[in-house]
C-alpha cells in the first residue's frame, strides 16, 4: 500500500483529504506542522509527500528543501492557497513535482499521485484490501474477517488498527506511532482506547498463529503465521 506523508495545519481540510485518500487505498500519515512532518519523514519510509506551504514551525518551502537533502527522488506535491506565479516557480525550483492551488479537486490530486508514483516506480502493487491473517482472511474494505465460511464483522476502528498492524508485520511499533497513524493523535484517552481495541483484536484472532506482543514501555509487535 503506497504511503503518503501529508503536512497540513488546517484540521478540517486535513481530515477530509486524508479520509478521501484512504478511501482510494492509500496509507496517509498526517502532520499538523512542518517540524512534525520532517521528524516523521526522517523516521519512516514514504512513497510521496503532499505539503501545505503556510504552516507553523517550518513552512512548506523549507520543509521541501530539507526533504530533498535526504531524498532527491521522492515525489513532492504542494497544496497551497498561495496563487502568485512567483510562489509556484519557487516551489518547483525547490524540487516539487507539482503545485495545486486550494481549493483543489480530490480527483485531480489522486490522479497526480498515481502519475508520480508510477514515475517513481513505486506503484507496482495495487492498493491492498485483502490480507491473510493466520487462518483468517481479512477484507479491510468491508471490515470483515473470514474463518472459512464464518464471517466476523469488525468495527471501523478495529479494521483500521488491524490493517495498520498487517502493513507493519513483525515490526516494533511505538504506542504513539500507532495512535497517530490510526487515531490521528496520541493523548492519554486515546491511549486507553488503543489498549481496549488491542484486547478486542486479541480475542477475535485468538489462536496460536496470531500474536500481538506487548513490549512494556515501548509499544506492540504484531506477528502471524499461515
Amino acid at each position: 500500500m503506497p504511503r503518503i506523508l501529508y503536512a497540513e495545519d488546517d484540521e478540517t481540510l486535513a481530515f477530509l483529504t486524508k479520509d478521501n485518500l484512504e478511501q482510494h487505498g492509500y496509507d496517509v500519515v498526517h502532520c499538523p506542522d512542518g517540524n512534525a512532518c520532517f521528524d516523521r519523514f526522517s523516521d519512516q519510509d514514504f512513497d510521496i509527500c503532499i505539503l501545505d506551504i503556510m504552516m507553523p514551525k517550518r513552512d512548506g518551502f523549507e520543509l521541501a528543501a530539507d526533504i530533498r537533502k535526504i531524498d532527491a527522488n521522492i515525489p513532492i506535491i504542494f497544496l497551497s492557497a498561495k496563487t502568485l506565479k512567483e510562489d509556484r516557480i519557487k516551489g518547483l525550483r525547490l524540487g516539487a513535482d507539482d503545485y495545486l492551488i486550494k481549493p483543489f479537486s480530490i480527483e485531480e490530486l489522486v490522479l497526480k499521485i498515481e502519475v508520480f508514483l508510477k514515475r517513481s516506480q513505486k506503484s507496482n502493487v495495487a492498493p491492498q484490501f485483502t490480507y491473510e491473517v493466520g487462518r483468517f482472511t481479512f477484507d479491510s474494505h468491508n471490515y470483515a474477517l473470514f474463518d472459512g465460511s464464518e464471517k466476523i464483522t469488525l468495527t471501523q476502528r478495529e479494521s483500521e488498527l488491524l490493517q495498520y498492524f498487517l502493513n507493519n508485520r513483525n515490526q516494533v511499533l511505538k504506542r504513539e506511532q500507532i495512535l497517530k497513524a490510526v487515531w490521528g493523535d496520541d493523548d492519554y484517552f486515546m491511549g486507553r482506547s488503543l489498549d481496549v481495541f488491542i484486547s478486542r483484536l486479541r480475542k477475535i484472532l485468538a489462536n496460536e498463529s496470531v500474536t500481538i506482543e506487548n513490549l512494556h514501555g515501548i509499544g506492540f509487535k504484531f506477528s502471524d503465521t499461515p
